[in-house]
């Protein structure tokens, strides 16, 4: 069967899916070239097929697909999670997205470490105990990308309140055989990207590279990107496949702070004057993932799949006055057995696995003045330059979950769907120099168990409900950072810095959640209500410039509904079609009679958060696109004194695709009214009123245009 990878390249994966179902049938067939993989009259290309693998998940889920994201401006994640129910994502105007599903990582703003969800790379982990860096999270070289949101993220070892969002690389099977890519628009906005992929007897490749240019639309906001990404995939035997993964990226970039409400209703451009004076920046000299997953399958109802990943990603943080530097590596593992089998006579399937993130022991942070530094206020001549050594300290830990699964077919069209997890979390965390012999080294057990339903009407329409638990362990970071003990005030570097780690307890949740979905009359929809009772969340307040770390509130509430729509309101077979997609999210996150705060919303959200774009597309592949974007207004504060303002944006595109997908070029309008707004929220404790700097700017009016020509 070496015919197994000779299938049309975007076809190939189905190809083998149907091999794998039928071995006798592909033997008898191995001259056959199939065109497309039909069920129920319906043509399946690879984003449909994960579409309709995780319709099988009784929860909410989003299946993103990236070749109509790049029919506009791609500049980073928050472009391909737009127009996703349960999903916020917004950029402060680098690649620092704050990303939230169901409240996870409310109340961060954007930076270094993004909170509350699982990121996994190719179904491997990125995610580890220090959160998830972004500079990886490269959108121009996925595939497509999946969102499992909550618990429902459970059979990946997810189990943050925010759930799993998995970006899926291209490979050899959906590439081009050559692609080159250009944008380009307003600030000095330029991103170019060439890349390749072909299928070669049993051999796959894809290879990508990108790199990328802005001035940015504030003042002090410039930076750059560049990176490379790989994969190889082998054919070994029918039954047996390993694909090897490469990405490296470096990016820097000048942070412009963040401003009041006033500030940005005057003039969004502006900077933070204290940013603009210590010259704050972000420098990420490097980072790189290698990462290996092997598939054995076993017989022909079982599998075995077995990853390893390295992750080395330094850091060099500018942004208040100490420079901090990190250098940190992680080693992964994960290892997923699936089987079909008779359970009581019904049918079923069930999976077992496993995944563990691990720092390296070499891994470690040093703290410098990035200004030049009086440690004693008392003492206001004895001051140290800038470079002066302030700390070092460690701030590591391990993730180790173990899963196991069940999907049993109670009836026809039934399902019940049950599992646990457990999970096992290390942190050490420790300042060495100076030495102070505190340190912090602790491991926790924790559990997760997980019960749904889900049921096919003859209608097509599906209804599920689960009920599931959700851990989610501090960040090894917070530990030291969020500190109350700090070193005496005197005249030494680290006077008045944190000086002994604390320790925090596992933020858990209870979750109810029901919904459905379907293909209807009124298009392709989907509707779900959940309830989640948090307790120990870890929230964060910034205690200095710069600095958010977490701690364990009181008892809190995550509850919302998430409804997406996307309609065909007009088809005219020569003229082409008129559609509507839409997503709507409503959230209600409040405190448990808090001794402080009482029922307070929590602060970094919208209560209501709208994308809607109606768009025409004309069969030679011209297309026309209108969109809106609306926001309710955001609690800045936990004591809730002050709001950033509501607001309404609107955008155009103009753009062609031709039929043959081998070219393209598109024209968009963002923001076409203008509108000042604040597309993130830093939360502070209590503001009394007053507005303080705890927001970054939307964007502006922008143009942008590009082009994609593909060799297919």
């Amino acid at each position: 069967m070496s015919h197994l990878l000779t299938p049309p390249t975007r076809l190939a994966p189905l190809y083998l899916a149907c091999l794998f179902a039928s071995p006798v049938l592909a033997q008898e067939q191995d001259a056959v070239q199939l065109d497309a993989m039909t069920i129920s009259g319906m043509t399946l290309d690879e984003v449909d097929l994960a579409r309709e693998q995780l319709n099988e998940v009784p929860g909410a889920t989003n299946v993103v697909d990236m070749q109509q994201v790049a029919q506009g401006r791609v500049a980073g994640v928050a472009d391909v999670l737009a127009y996703q129910p349960g999903v916020y994502a917004q950029s402060p105007g680098n690649e620092g997205v704050k990303i939230s599903i169901r409240g996870s990582g409310i109340n961060r703003g954007p930076g270094a470490h993004a909170s509350g969800n699982h990121i996994m790379l190719d179904g491997l982990p990125l995610t580890g105990s220090g959160g998830t860096p972004y500079e990886l999270l490269e959108p121009l070289w996925l595939s497509r990308a999946e969102v499992l949101r909550g618990a429902n993220g459970f059979e990946r070892g997810a189990l943050a309140l925010g759930g799993a969002v998995d970006y899926i690389t291209r490979s050899g099977f959906d590439a081009p055989r050559l692609q080159l890519r250009m944008e380009a628009g307003t600030d000095g906005y330029l991103k170019r990207h060439i890349a390749s992929g072909q299928v070669i007897g049993n051999l796959d490749y894809y290879v990508g590279l990108t790199d990328l240019h802005y001035d940015g639309q504030q003042d002090h906001s410039a930076g750059s990107g560049k990176g490379v990404v790989a994969n190889v995939g082998l054919q070994l035997t029918p039954d047996l496949e390993t694909r090897f993964y490469l990405r490296y990226r470096e990016t820097e970039h000048q942070t412009p702070g963040r401003l009041t409400q006033s500030q940005i209703d005057d003039d969004p451009t502006q900077a933070n004057a204290a940013n603009i004076a210590r010259d704050a920046k972000r420098e990420q000299p490097g980072s790189t993932w290698l990462a290996n997953k092997t598939t054995l399958r076993l017989d022909d109802v079982s599998t075995l799949e077995v990853g390893l990943v390295y992750h080395h990603y330094p850091m060099d943080l500018m942004e208040s006055p100490y420079r901090i530097r990190v250098d940190y590596s992680d080693i992964s593992a994960t290892l997923n057995y699936t089987r079909e089998h008779q359970l009581f006579g019904l049918n079923s399937n069930t999976t077992v696995g496993w995944r563990t993130t691990t720092n390296l022991p070499s891994s470690d942070a040093k703290e410098t003045a990035y200004e030049v530094w009086t440690p004693d206020r008392a003492q206001p001549s004895v001051t140290y330059p800038i470079g002066t050594l302030m700390r070092r300290y460690i701030h590591q830990g391990s993730d180790n979950v173990l899963h196991v699964s069940n999907d049993l077919e109670l009836a026809p069209n039934l399902w019940l769907t049950s599992g646990l997890a457990l999970i096992y979390t290390e942190r050490e965390v420790e300042v060495t120099w100076p030495d102070t012999d505190q340190k912090l080294n602790e491991g926790t057990w924790d559990y997760a168990p997980r019960l749904g339903l889900r049921y096919q009407l003859e209608s097509g329409t599906e209804l599920y409900g689960n009920l599931s638990r959700s851990v989610e362990p501090p960040h090894a970071w917070s530990m030291i950072w969020g500190s109350p003990i700090r070193f005496v005030e005197n005249t030494q570097p680290w006077s008045r810095r944190q000086s002994t780690p604390v320790s925090l307890d596992n933020q858990t949740a209870t979750t109810f959640e029901v919904g459905a979905r379907g293909d209807s009359i009124i298009g392709l929809w989907d509707l779900a209500w959940y309830y989640s009772r948090v307790n120990h969340e870890l929230l964060s307040v910034e205690v200095e410039p710069g600095f958010s770390p977490e701690t364990n509130a009181s008892a809190t509430v995550h509850q919302g509904v998430e409804a997406g729509l996307t309609s065909t309101l007009w088809q005219g077979d020569k003229l082409g079609a008129l559609a509507l997609r839409q997503a709507y999210t409503f959230s209600d996150f409040h405190y448990r009679d808090d001794d402080t705060f009482g029922s307070n919303p929590l602060p970094g959200l919208p209560r209501h958060y709208y994308q809607g774009e109606l768009r025409y597309q004309h069969p030679t592949g011209v297309y026309v696109g209108l969109n809106t974007q609306y926001a309710s207004k955001v609690p800045v504060d936990y004591a809730n004194s002050w709001s950033a303002d509501s607001y309404t944006t609107f955008g155009a595109t103009l753009g062609y695709d031709a039929p043959q997908q081998d070219w393209q070029a598109w024209l968009e309008l963002r923001n076409l009214t203008d509108e000042h707004y604040a597309a993130t929220v830093t939360p502070g404790y209590n503001d009394n009123g007053v507005e303080a700097a705890r927001l970054t700017p939307g964007e502006s009016f922008g143009v942008y245009t590009g082009f994609s020509w593909s060799w297919l």
